[in-house]
Order: C-alpha cells, then structure tokens, then sequence
C-alpha cells in the first residue's frame, strides 16, 4: 500500500502567522478567564515555535561534517 503524501499549500510560518492572527482576534473578545488563559498559553507556544524555527532555519546552522 502506498502512502498518499501531504504537500502543504503554505509554509510553516505563514500556518504560525495565520494562527497567531485568529487567536490575536479571539484574545480580543474573550474575558479574563479560563479560556483566555488557555489561547495566552497558546500564544506563547506559538511565539517559541516560531523562534525554534527561525533558528533552525538561520544560516549559521550547518549540518555535522
């Protein structure tokens, strides 16, 4: 059986931006509360998923010799 392969439409950090835009919009409207802890938390990981990114992506990362 042969694997049907995903081929992302958008890069990974237009899908973070995009992401961080929606819950930007909702922090907007929500409450102090549970749920707005709960989509800070979200920004935070979103902001840590983007720096790893950056980093791995910079070009001063070179692979092992």
């Amino acid at each position: 059986m042969q694997r049907r392969r995903f081929t992302p439409h958008h890069t990974f950090d237009q899908r973070l931006s995009a992401e961080r835009a929606r819950i930007e919009a909702e922090l907007e409207k929500t409450n102090p509360g549970p749920q707005r802890d709960k989509l800070m938390r979200k920004l935070r990981q979103l902001d840590a998923a983007s720096q790893i990114s950056e980093w791995a992506s910079s070009p001063g990362l070179k692979a092992p010799k």
